[in-house]
């Protein structure tokens, strides 16, 4: 993990949270992640799977959908290559990787490439940005 601001104690708690949450979402439980968002509607949502929502209400329905989908998932330890917190803001970039069954299909490794957005509101730390994708091959790599 690259860190390039000193990232405070409570953040890093709030990260191995996000970790927590994302594993369940691999194993069809949304409820954890949905709960790290606030109750905003600027909050953001750019899935993997295209849809591009705002609001909280239809972000966590989106992550109902999403975790539909997973079952029998195994997450690896979150790929942070930024952590870059100031002030109340913060963001990380970085990969996520396991193994999960979609729509009921076979055990397949899945890598999604993820940026988060964070806002420390109230003296709490929340996600009020997802942008994941599937990483496209590299075009300079032939």
């Amino acid at each position: 993990m690259t860190i390039t601001t000193e990232a405070p104690a409570d953040f890093l708690v709030f990260l191995d949270r996000v970790g927590a949450a994302l594993d369940a979402m691999f194993t069809g439980d949304p409820r954890p992640y949905a709960a790290l968002w606030p109750d905003r509607g600027d909050v953001t949502l750019y899935g993997a799977w295209g849809p591009i929502e705002q609001g909280r209400a239809p972000v966590t329905r989106t992550f109902d959908w999403v975790a539909s989908r997973f079952s029998d998932g195994v997450m690896e330890p979150y790929d942070y290559r930024v952590v870059a917190v100031d002030g109340d803001l913060a963001y990380t970039v970085g990969f996520e990787r396991g193994v999960v069954r979609v729509d009921g299909g076979p055990r397949a490794p899945m890598v999604l490439r993820v940026t988060h957005g964070f806002r420390r509101i109230d003296g709490d730390w929340w996600l009020v940005h997802r942008h994941a994708d599937y990483p496209p091959p590299d075009p300079r790599k032939g």
